[in-house]
C-alpha cells in the first residue's frame, strides 16, 4: 500500500514537472512570436558575444597613401576652382553682351514706334504732279487764324468763323495754283471744316496732323515731304515761321482774331497772282528779298514805285521826242 502511494507521488511529481516545463516552453514560444524584434536582437547579441576569437585589427594606412589622397583632393580642388572662375568670368562677359544686345533691340523697336508719331506718314505726302502742270506753283495754306478762326464759349461750345474774303481768295487763286491745306489739327476736324469752307472744291488736297513732324513738343509742316519742287512752294500762315521747317518758303500773314474789317487775304492776292504769272526761277529768293516784312504791303509799295518809275521814263521819252 505504501509502495503504491510512493509511485503515485512519483508519477504526480513527474507529471507536474513535465507540465511546468511544457508551460515554460509554451510561454517562451508565445512570447517570442508576439515580439519578434525582441527575440532577434538578443540572439544576435548573444552570437556576437559568444565569439571566442577577437576581430582582426584594422590595417594601418601608410603615410604615402594618405599623402596621395591629399594631393588628389588638392588637384581636384584646383581644377574645380579654375573651372568655376572661368565659368563665372564667361557668365559676367556673356550677360552684359546679351543685355546690351537686348537693350539695342528694344531701343530700335521703340524708335520705330516713335517715328510713327513724330515723322510724317509718308515721304511723299502728295501724288506726283501731272506732266502738264510741272510749271504750276503749289500754294500751301494753314487753317487756324489764316483761313478761319475757331472760338469756344461755355454757353455755346465751339464755333468756327470764316475769314473775310476767303471765298474770293480761294476761287481766284485756284486758277493759278495747286492749293493744299496743311494743318496741325486732327483729320476728324480738318475734313468737315474744309467741306464747309470750300464748297466750290478749290482745295485739291488736305493734310492734317498725321502729315506733320513732331519736334520739341510742336507739330511742324515739313514742306520737303510734299513731293513738289521746293522752288515752287509758298506756305501762307499766320504763324508761318513758327510752324514750318522751311522758313525760306514762308509767306507770313496777319493772324485773324474775328476782326470785321480784316482784308489780309484780299491784300495778298496781287502778290500771289504776280508770282504765278511771272513764274520766277526760285520763289525762295523772291521771298528772301522781303526779309520777313508784310509782303502784301511791301509788294503794294514796290508796285507803286515801279509804276512811278515807268511814268517818269515815259515822260522823259516824250520830252526827248519833242
Amino acid at each position: 500500500m505504501s509502495s503504491i502511494v510512493l509511485r503515485s507521488r512519483t508519477i504526480s511529481n513527474n507529471f507536474s514537472s513535465k507540465s511546468i516545463s511544457q508551460r515554460g516552453l509554451c510561454s517562451g514560444v508565445v512570447s517570442s512570436s508576439s515580439d519578434p524584434s525582441k527575440g532577434t536582437i538578443p540572439s544576435s547579441q548573444s552570437i556576437l558575444s559568444d565569439q571566442s576569437t577577437p576581430p582582426p585589427p584594422a590595417p594601418k594606412v601608410a603615410p604615402q597613401v594618405s599623402g596621395g589622397k591629399i594631393w588628389s583632393f588638392v588637384k581636384y580642388g584646383l581644377i574645380a576652382g579654375v573651372t568655376g572662375t572661368t565659368g563665372y568670368a564667361g557668365y559676367l562677359s556673356y550677360i552684359p553682351a546679351k543685355a546690351l544686345e537686348s537693350y539695342l533691340d528694344l531701343r530700335r523697336l521703340v524708335e520705330e514706334h516713335l517715328l510713327e508719331y513724330t515723322e510724317p506718314t509718308s515721304d511723299k505726302l502728295l501724288p506726283d504732279l501731272h506732266p502738264l502742270e510741272q510749271h504750276v506753283f503749289t500754294l500751301v495754306l494753314d487753317l487756324n487764324e489764316t483761313l478761319l478762326y475757331t472760338d469756344w464759349k461755355r454757353e455755346r461750345g465751339w464755333r468756327t468763323f470764316k475769314r473775310p474774303g476767303v471765298d474770293a481768295f480761294l476761287e481766284h487763286l485756284a486758277k493759278f495754283y495747286e492749293i493744299v491745306v496743311y494743318s496741325d489739327q486732327m483729320n476728324m476736324y480738318v475734313d468737315p471744316v474744309c467741306e464747309r469752307l470750300d464748297t466750290n472744291h478749290c482745295i485739291r488736297y488736305r493734310l492734317s496732323r498725321g502729315a506733320t513732324k513732331y519736334q520739341d513738343g510742336k507739330h511742324y509742316r515739313d514742306l520737303s515731304k510734299l513731293n513738289r519742287d521746293p522752288t515752287k512752294i509758298l506756305y501762307v500762315s499766320a504763324h508761318a515761321f513758327d510752324s514750318s521747317l522751311q522758313p525760306e518758303n514762308c509767306v507770313p500773314i496777319k493772324p485773324y482774331k474775328l476782326e470785321t474789317d480784316d482784308t489780309a487775304l484780299l491784300d495778298l492776292i496781287p502778290f500771289l497772282e504776280y508770282v504765278a504769272r511771272n513764274s520766277p526761277a526760285d520763289i525762295r529768293q523772291v521771298l528772301q528779298s522781303y526779309e520777313r516784312k508784310d509782303i502784301a504791303k511791301e509788294f503794294l509799295e514796290r508796285s507803286k514805285e515801279y509804276q512811278r518809275r515807268v511814268q517818269e521814263q515815259k515822260q522823259q521819252g516824250r520830252l526827248w521826242r519833242r
